[in-house]
C-alpha cells in the first residue's frame, strides 16, 4: 500500500477533477473488456485498498472509476482510451418556445 493514503479533502478534489471531465466528455463508459481489463490491473496493484475497494493513490473507488473512458490511473497502469473513438455523433433538437419538437436525439455512424 502507499505510504500515505489521501486525505478526503484531497480524495474530493480528485473525484471533482474527474467528474467534470467525464460530464464535459459527455459520460462516455468503456467496454465490458476494457473494465475488466482496467479492474484486473487494479486487482494486481500493491496500492489497492481492497477492504473499501480504494485506490491508495488518489482515493477513488475502482469499481466506478474503472467505468469512465476519461478516467485514469494516477500511476499510468491503464491504456489511455480516446474519447469518441468508436462513438457516434449525438446531435439533440433544441426545443421551440412554444415546447413542440422535444429534444429528439438523432444519431449518425
Amino acid at each position: 500500500m502507499s505510504e500515505k493514503t489521501p486525505s478526503f479533502i484531497d480524495m474530493m478534489k480528485t473525484f471533482g477533477k474527474e467528474i467534470v471531465e467525464f460530464a464535459k466528455q459527455g459520460a462516455p463508459h468503456v467496454n465490458r473488456n476494457q473494465y475488466k481489463e482496467r479492474l484486473a490491473t487494479c486487482d494486481g496493484c500493491k496500492d489497492l485498498r481492497r477492504d473499501v475497494m480504494r485506490c491508495g493513490k488518489c482515493g477513488c473507488l475502482v469499481e466506478q472509476k474503472a467505468k469512465w473512458a476519461t478516467s485514469n490511473c494516477p500511476e499510468k497502469k491503464w491504456p489511455t482510451i480516446k474519447v469518441g473513438q468508436h462513438g457516434k455523433k449525438v446531435t439533440l433538437k433544441a426545443k421551440k418556445k412554444d415546447g413542440s419538437e422535444g429534444n429528439n436525439p438523432k444519431t449518425s455512424e
